[in-house]
């Protein structure tokens, strides 16, 4: 079950989004607490920006480690933080506190870039897919079996029926290139619990998280990343009806 803080979120979104790297902290506490095995999280400047600037990076990634000694701390490569790919590159080379994996969106161009700089600082890669396309590009890559994990990234924030088709899409297309890297499946707005419950009948990893939903299964206002990661625990220790 891994915790994902904050993504792109506003407190517009929800008033317990973490932006300060003290903030993260402490959300991240509470989500190792309640279960997680792995953190992700966008840093933010001074401005609440998201930012891939190594001041803020740095801190970030320190003070949840300071907060979770030992759990797994990634952080986002994503486009739209830093849309020049060249400056993207240079950013993630000055990282000085090394987060230890960061996702990269494949399908996003310069991808492969991006990943060969994470992977020569020692940083480990989980591939975003967000398509069928996404996942025969990482086959034709041939760089999955390097891969931290394959995630399986769901974004209908609509459709839960559609989140779920895709999910199945992008796993039998990845079985068709033969990556055998290991998969975790989320979603995007309510439909993330469904996505959710598929991937854990299916022995995936998950994640959950502000980013990915503000709300509990039944609708209600989750209180902060605690509390998400708790009900998504308890659905994969929920007995098969």
């Amino acid at each position: 079950m891994k915790c994902c803080l904050n993504g792109a979120r506003t407190r517009a979104d929800h008033p317990a989004v973490p932006v300060t790297a003290e903030e993260l902290a402490l959300e991240a506490a509470a989500a190792v607490a309640a279960g997680a095995f792995a953190l992700h999280m966008h840093p933010r400047d001074a401005t609440g920006r998201e930012t891939l600037d190594a001041a803020w990076c740095d801190a970030a990634v320190a003070a949840v480690r300071t907060a979770c000694p030992g759990t797994p701390v990634g952080l986002s490569t994503a486009a739209w933080i830093e849309p020049q790919l060249a400056r993207r590159l240079e950013l993630v080379s000055a990282w000085r506190e090394r987060p230890n994996f960061c996702s990269v969106n494949l399908s996003e161009p310069g991808c492969e870039q991006v990943m060969e700089a994470l992977w020569a600082r020692g940083i480990g890669v989980e591939a975003g897919l967000s398509s069928v396309e996404d996942a025969q590009l990482l086959g034709a890559l041939r760089v999955a079996g390097r891969c931290l994990r394959v995630l399986v990234e769901i974004d209908d924030a609509e459709d839960a029926v559609a989140s779920c088709r895709l999910a199945l899409e992008i796993d039998a297309a990845l079985d068709g290139a033969g990556v055998t890297a290991d998969r975790l499946h989320h979603g995007l707005g309510p439909p993330t619990w469904a996505v959710i419950r598929q991937g854990l009948q299916l022995g995936h990893e998950v994640r959950v998280g502000l980013e990915d939903v503000v709300t509990m299964p039944d609708g209600a206002a989750a209180r902060g990343n605690a509390d998400l990661v708790a009900a998504a625990l308890a659905l994969a220790l929920a007995k098969p009806e």
